[in-house]
């Protein structure tokens, strides 16, 4: 069961981390895309939270037994909540504008 939620997270930063460059090509920026991009991450959090609430404490990984509590395990989709608003914030005012002008 880990590996296989380990994979799917993985999976899933891959295909977030493959949708964000994507979204700025030759056709212009893709809105689509680039939601997707943000959905697939929140999901990795997610996936990552209940990694953390089902095997924290069982001396499965020490890094994930850092994550002992609901509490601590819901920071990693806080986490990725916030990585989302900054990568968000970056794009909207500083790629955004230079990738238009260049248009």
């Amino acid at each position: 069961m880990l590996t296989t939620l380990t994979i799917l997270a993985a999976a899933f930063f891959v295909a977030h981390v493959g949708l964000l460059f994507t979204s700025f090509g030759k056709k212009g920026f893709q809105k689509t895309k680039y939601l997707w991009s943000h959905i697939t991450l929140w999901i990795t959090g997610v996936l990552a939270c209940i990694i953390t609430l089902l095997f924290a404490g069982k001396s499965v990984s020490g890094v994930i037994d850092v994550f002992d509590t609901p509490t601590k395990s819901s920071l990693l989709i806080i986490l990725s909540l916030v990585l989302s608003l900054i990568a968000h914030t970056i794009v909207k005012r500083m790629v955004l504008p230079k990738y238009n002008r260049a248009a």
